[in-house]
């Protein structure tokens, strides 16, 4: 078998196919990823020293093999890597904070107050609960960019209502899962951060970057729901009785709507202007949602402690498979990996934009096996060298360093939107499902997700085809 192989791969390529699917294979066994990153690490640690030493000898003339997985005591150098370029990391101490921010607004009642003062605003027109959902989805996106609580909310609050006046299941379901998506794309985003210490760029850059792309998927959402309520009207009937809208609906959605949109001010605006770090910002960001929890007397001994246990909870799995990825990769990476994976990219096409294209299809793919978390952590430090080596016409506006990476970055993040929704690892539709009413099954999830998918691959194009949407704030922002 190996002299066969060996004719057309080499050894190393061999190994790092093999790693990749053993990966794979152990996540389809059920086992958790942090435990699957680390077996697999160590497994071709292992078989670095015992069998591979042997092969290279014995089939040194048939099959070329140039570099070992690992021996035993380089692992002493893992420790430093971990915790020097980790746990000091200091723009990874907004992850926290950021988590925090979510899940104290979350039990804040801001959200809540929002739905309830939207639905007497927009509740009489057609399709006006979609609306409401998709608004309070991009507020929400802006204020906690955590997935979970986000579309759990949406669900326990929109639900209900929706199936009342009689809209579509699968409408009603996809708008809730695709709203709720939003906050891993619009900053301040978990998953940006974890971008910017991969990718070694700006944490404001990709925040700045970020925003004009996530509204526009906002408004495309928007638009959707607009034409499709014209279109099919039955999908989404207006209630058959509406109560008169005046400035009293008016002001008390003004009134639900400012503190929140306050907060995301103040986190963002002073990112903006230069006040404060990304770092600094989140600390503010989590001070502002404890004081919006205070003031909406919904902060308790109770409610902090949850709060707290659940961002912990949050903090340590994300960095877990941090970690157990950083371990992967590091592997991976004495077998030859980040080469080969390289060639792989590079060899496939000569027009630089279809190779960021064919990175985008893959990462997309991925989508469907494998969560965010892994895909940024294992798979952008790959693909960092290509990107910078590859001519590409993107505007940095002379203030934005490395454009070409922030533009590639919030690629990715956009179609790393693709797998909140995509089966059989999307986690919004299994966050949805845990919160549906009967009679609502995953049939009609899967089925209405699929157009808010097609308007996430619709938003991508527009992001590739305008690099400047993702580079012109950032040097607004930051320019002499």
């Amino acid at each position: 078998m190996l002299h066969f192989l060996g004719q057309y791969l080499t050894l190393n390529e061999i190994a790092v196919a093999a790693m990749f699917l053993t990966f794979i294979w152990m996540l389809f066994r059920g086992i958790p990823v942090a435990m699957a990153l680390v077996g697999v690490s160590l497994i071709f640690v292992i078989l670095s020293q015992i069998l591979l030493d042997p092969f290279r000898a014995d089939f040194k003339d048939v099959i070329e093999f140039d570099r070992i997985g690992l021996e035993y005591n380089r692992l002493l150098a893992l420790s430093g890597r971990l915790f020097g370029n980790i746990v000091n990391n200091p723009v990874l101490v907004a992850l926290p904070m950021f988590i925090y921010m979510g899940l104290m607004l979350d039990q804040s009642g801001v959200a809540q107050r929002m739905m309830h003062a939207m639905q007497k605003l927009f509740g009489s027109l057609r399709g006006g609960l979609s609306l409401t959902v998709l608004l309070i989805g991009i507020i929400l996106a802006a204020s906690t960019g955590v997935i979970g609580a986000s579309v759990t909310l949406l669900g326990v609050m929109a639900l209900p209502a929706m199936m009342a006046q009689n809209y579509s299941k699968p409408i009603a379901t996809g708008t809730i899962a695709s709203a709720g998506t939003l906050g891993i794309l619009i900053p301040p985003s978990i998953m940006l951060v974890i971008m910017s210490d991969q990718l070694a760029i700006s944490l404001g850059d990709l925040f700045m970057g970020a925003l004009f792309p996530g509204l526009i998927l906002g408004a495309l959402y928007i638009v959707f729901i607009v034409v499709y309520g014209f279109i099919s009207p039955a999908s989404m009937p207006a209630p058959e009785k509406s109560g008169k809208v005046g400035m009293e609906e008016v002001k008390e959605v003004l009134l639900a709507v400012v503190p929140p949109m306050f907060l995301i001010l103040l986190v963002l605006g002073s990112i903006f202007v230069g006040v404060a770090t990304p770092t600094e910002a989140s600390g503010l960001g989590a001070l502002g949602a404890t004081l919006l929890a205070l003031v909406n007397r919904k902060l308790d001994w109770k409610v902090f402690r949850e709060v707290a246990r659940s961002t912990l909870n949050t903090a340590g799995y994300i960095t877990g498979i941090f970690l157990a990825a950083n371990f992967f990769a590091f592997v991976l990476r004495r077998y030859g990996g980040d080469e080969i994976v390289q060639h792989l990219v590079l060899s496939a096409f000569d027009n630089p934009y279809l190779t960021i294209a064919f990175i985008l299809f893959i990462v997309f793919c991925l989508g469907f096996l494998l969560d965010w978390i892994e895909i940024t952590i294992i798979i952008m430090p790959l693909m960092l060298p290509i990107i910078q080596g590859l001519e590409l016409a993107v505007p940095g506006f002379d203030q934005v360093r490395d454009p070409q990476v922030v533009w590639f970055a919030i690629l990715v993040a956009v179609t790393l939107q693709t797998s909140f929704l995509t089966p059989p690892v999307g986690f919004a539709l299994f966050y949805l499902k845990g919160v549906c009413p009967p009679g609502v099954n995953l049939g009609h999830i899967y089925k209405g997700i699929i157009p808010f998918v097609v308007l996430q691959l619709l938003g991508l194009f527009i992001v590739f085809e305008f690099p400047a949407l993702t580079t012109w704030l950032p040097a607004m922002a930051y320019g002499e």
